[in-house]
């Protein structure tokens, strides 16, 4: 058995109308599906909602639910408001440069260019809350994941035994966290 990949990733959204025009509008998504039932299909229990799709490319699809009779959203406030992020990959430097452009010209406040050394990211929000990424991979992503892959196992049990950042990828982000 294996999966073949990710059919949808949905999250709450706080007007589905609202979002399908913003992620068109800011991030060049085109809007495909809308269910709305009045009984949710899985549980049968009576949740009037509206479940929106959009094409994030490559038969990638983000969705939402607007839940109209369920309280206001709130956010997990016990993790970082930068953990829970969706991250979705552009062609390369000259296209992040100009989603960020395009962003800020439409107002949103848009956070780096961010040097992950394998990639590099910009980082800001929907109208609804969710943390957005946008990454491409650095021309020399391959040599550099490789180099990182070999040492995957050593650190996560390191980190399983100490719950402290093994060193033995540091690398990857002194350029960005020193500046050098």
């Amino acid at each position: 058995m294996k999966i073949e990949q990710i059919h949808h990733v949905a999250y709450r959204c706080k007007d589905a109308k609202e979002t399908v025009e913003w992620y068109k509008k800011n991030l060049n998504m085109d809007y495909t599906l809308a269910f709305a039932e009045n009984h949710v299909p899985s549980t049968h229990e009576p949740d009037p909602y509206m479940h929106i799709f959009l094409d994030a490319g490559n038969g990638n699809v983000l969705a939402f639910f607007e839940l109209p009779t369920k309280p206001e959203m709130g956010r997990d406030e016990n993790t970082p408001i930068w953990v829970q992020h969706l991250a979705l990959k552009v062609k390369d430097r000259d296209m992040l440069l100009a989603y960020k452009d395009h962003l800020e010209a439409n107002g949103v406040e848009v956070l780096g260019v961010t040097d992950h050394s394998v990639f590099h990211s910009i980082y800001f929000f929907d109208p609804n809350g969710h943390r957005i990424e946008l990454a491409y991979d650095d021309p020399e992503s391959a040599a550099m994941a490789e180099k990182a892959a070999q040492v995957k196992e050593l650190m996560l049990e390191e980190w399983s035994q100490t719950k402290r950042a093994p060193e033995h990828a540091r690398w990857l982000h002194e350029k960005e966290l020193t500046g050098a």
